[in-house]
Formats: structure tokens, sequence, C-alpha cells
């Protein structure tokens, strides 16, 4: 009985899927055409309810990751209504069409480019930072004229609720709807033929989305991750390298496409280095083991199932002979893992192979600055990466000689927050680019618009017969093959 009931519930919620989808693509075309001014307002109503309702949202947050209101302000709440902002303050300028030059060969010509939206829009989002990382690229699609169905993680069911609650009061369903459940809900939404396909997860599950996508050969932004290198050097700041750090691995439990994954020290500045970060992950979060558990500033790992993959991570590599040179502790019974520092890491751990997304921090010295690259260099290409160096030839260096989506010089994680730079991976870590106008274009096509006037037209002299004009193609061609 309990079997059927679900079936029917299923069956019921696919139908919904399919009747909002359908209600969306026959609405389209009104959105489309909507004005900066109504896009605009949208994106004000949003506003405001993300204001009404921080309270409940820190709630959420907090109920679902154990993440503190302070953090929950700064990287949920602060990032989404910063993105609405800067959207409102820019749009119009993005939404105009864009004169573009022509070549001498087509005189008489005026190209424009128009930033259309690409129709009806999916996005997938993660329950790492749920209300951050759903809404962003919900006010770039609507920004850009698109309808949206939302999927949230299962993993984050107290902010889902709000956030349907918010998306509710904020939109109707023929322009922006939200559709809960597991993965099942995920595969049912792909099978619909979307113009566009959001992504921000994992790079496993961002194969499948992609694979999926394809079917309908729909366009995919994949917000991915990877394993973030840091390289310090013996000029840097040590105690400001270590302090940013320190954060950047704590904030979110580690739970972060942006946190340091693993640091690159130079030799000779390693060990003072090492006992600073575990200085400032004392004054962080407290002295002892007993008081860093207390503390209120430190996430729990999401779910059991995610707890024990970085344990298991942990305990490889120190079974393979890695030290602990801070934290080390665990409960697994509120899925607590204390922020770890290991050094001594062999390469054949574990845990060199993956993304950590938790909060245990590997530091390794480096003799010079080319054994540090080659180091990051043999392993896909991350999706963020911090220097630390006082020395500008060797960050020019770092630049020019390593690939990733985006860098972060002298702190750590800052580049997220300024939504004039794209953010985004590369290859391994992430397709396309979102934040600002970077966003707005992830959701547009770019339709390219060239008007010729009615007294010249450079393709009129080339209609066949071509042998009727006789030596005048030919003078022509080598024109156009000179001029163009």
């Amino acid at each position: 009985m309990h079997t059927a009931t679900n079936r029917t519930s299923e069956a019921r919620q696919s139908e919904e899927i399919r009747r909002i989808f359908n209600l969306q693509q026959q609405h389209q075309h009104i959105v489309a055409r909507s004005t900066a001014g109504e896009r605009i307002a949208k994106l004000k109503r949003l506003h405001a309810a993300m204001m009404r309702y921080r309270d409940e949202i820190n709630k959420a947050v907090w109920e679902d990751l154990r993440k503190s209101p302070t953090e929950s302000s700064i990287s949920e709440l602060g990032v989404v209504n910063g993105e609405i902002r800067h959207t409102i303050r820019h749009l119009r300028g993005w939404m105009r069409p864009k004169r573009v030059g022509t070549p001498l060969a087509l005189f008489g010509t005026a190209s424009r480019i128009h930033y259309e939206p690409k129709g009806v829009c999916l996005v997938l989002s993660p329950w790492n930072f749920p209300f951050n990382l759903s809404l962003s690229p919900v006010v770039s699609a609507v920004a850009a004229g698109n309808c949206v169905i939302l999927k949230p993680s299962e993993h984050a069911p107290h902010s889902a609720a709000l956030m349907r609650k918010i998306i509710g009061e904020c939109f109707p369903p023929e322009e922006v709807a939200m559709f809960e459940g597991d993965a099942e809900v995920a595969q049912e939404l792909l099978k619909l033929p979307f113009n566009h396909v959001f992504f921000t997860g994992s790079p496993e599950v961002g194969k499948i989305v992609m694979r999926e996508a394809a079917q309908h050969l729909a366009s995919v932004t994949l917000e991915l991750g990877g394993k973030n290198p840091t390289i310090v050097d013996e000029t840097a700041d040590l105690d400001e390298a270590a302090a940013k750090i320190a954060w950047l691995k704590g904030m979110n439990g580690g739970q972060s496409c942006i946190a340091v994954d693993y640091v690159l020290v130079q030799e000779q500045v390693h060990d003072r280095l090492v006992g600073k970060i575990a200085q400032h992950l004392g004054k962080f979060y407290g002295a002892d083991s007993e008081a860093r558990m207390a503390s209120p500033d430190l996430c729990r790992m999401i779910h059991e199932r995610h707890f024990q993959r970085v344990q298991a991570l942990l305990h490889d590599a120190q079974e393979r002979g890695a030290q602990v040179a801070f934290g080390g502790f665990s409960d697994a019974d509120t899925r607590y893992i204390e922020p770890t520092v290991l050094t001594r890491v062999p390469e054949e751990a574990r845990i060199w192979g993956e993304e950590t997304f938790g909060p245990v921090m590997l530091v390794r010295p480096y003799r010079d600055l080319k054994e540090a690259l080659d180091f990051i260099n043999a392993r896909p290409r991350p999706l963020a990466m911090y220097i630390w160096s006082a020395h500008r030839d060797r960050i020019a260096r770092v630049l020019a000689e390593t690939r990733n989506g985006d860098v972060t010089v002298n702190d750590c994680g800052a580049h997220f927050y300024n939504p004039e730079l794209p953010f985004g991976g590369i290859n391994y870590s992430g397709i396309g680019k979102t934040h600002g106008k970077f966003g707005f274009l992830e959701f547009c096509n770019a339709r390219g618009v060239l008007r010729q006037n009615r007294i010249y037209a450079l393709t009129t002299p080339f209609l066949p017969p071509y042998r009727k004009h006789g030596g005048l193609v030919k003078t022509l061609l080598e024109g156009v093959v000179k001029w163009f």
C-alpha cells in the first residue's frame, strides 16, 4: 500500500512538473518581451522578501547546516541581495543592443548585438549555500527575461521549504516555479527540453547533467569544484595569510567550492605558517577540542554519508603516515569534524585525489616555485587558487603558468564577492561564468543583427551566373580578400 501511494504521489508530481513546464513554454514569449523596468520590479520584490524573511533564512540555514546567523547573513542573504542590487543598477545597460564595428567591405551596413533570453531554464542547486547558490542564478535568469524552474537540494529541507514560500510570494508559476525532491525529481526535470540548464555541484553529477542536456542540445552552465591550491612564499605576510586561510577553511565547515584545499608553502617558512594557522584556528573557534565543538561558528557536515566520506579520507591519510598538526577530533552523533591541518601527507593518499569538501586542510612544503607549479599542473584545473607573495614577478609567473577558474592574490575568497568579476571554473571545475553581467550573459543568446542600407549591397555583384560579370567579379573578390 505504501509503495502504491508513493507511485501515485510520484506520478502526480511528474504531471505537475510537465504542466508547469508547458505553462512556462507558452508564457516565455511574453516574459521575453518584458522591459527593463518590469524585470527590475520583479527583482525588487525578491529583495524585499529576502529582507522580510531574513531571520527565518538564518534560522533555516542553522537547522540545515548549523551555520551561524552572522556567517549566514554574509554568505547567503548578503550575497543574494548584493547580486540583486548590482543587477538592478546595471540591467538597462546590459539589455541595450551593443553597436559593433563593421569591416570596410561591408560599407553601408550597421551591426549590433542583441541580448535575448534563452527561454525556459532549469536551475539545479546544491545544499552547501542553499539560498545563495539557488537564488543568485535565478536573479540572473529573471534579469535576462527567462522563465525558470528551480530544483534545490533535498539535503537542506528547511531552506528549501522557506525558499518555496519566498518564490511563491514573488513570482507566478508561469515565470518562476520550484520543485522539491531527490535525484529522481532532477532526473524527471532533465527529461524536458529546457533551453538552458544551470547546475551547481560535483563534477561527477555535472557530467550526468551535461549528458542529459545534450539530448535536447540545451546549453549548460556547470559550476563545479576542484582541489583548490594556495601558494605561500617566504615574502608573504605569514600572519595575514594564516588568518585568511584558517577563516576560509572554517567557513561552512569547509563545505565550499572555493575553500582552500591544500597549501603549498616555501619550505623555510613551512613550520611557521603551520603554527600560525593552528594559532588562528584556536583563536577563531576555541582553545581546545571541547571548546571548538561547542563553538556556534562551526558548521556540521550536511549528512551522515558526507561525514563518513570526509572521515574516511582523513583516516586513510593518517594510516599512510600523515601527521595531524591541528585538530583531528570528530563526533559521529552530531556529524562534527574539527578543523584539521595535515602535514607530511603522502601523494598516494586518497585525499590528494579528490576535493575534500570538509574542514581538513593539507600543507606541503616546496623548494622552488617550479616544484609548486608542477604539482598544481599535474592535477585537474581547480575552481579557485590563492597566491600569497610580495614578489610581483612570482605572482605574474604563477598566473601565467597555471590554469584555473579564478584567483585571489594576497587574500582568500574575496574574488567571489566582486560582482564585476566572472565566477566559474574551467574543464573539470566547470563550464561557463556567473555573477553580475556574466551571469546575465550566461542566460542570454547574443544575437547578431546586420542591417543593409538601400543604396548599396556588397552581395549584389556576386549573384550568379558569375560569368556574366566578366572580370568584375575577379576584381571585387581581390578587394574583398584584401579588406575583409
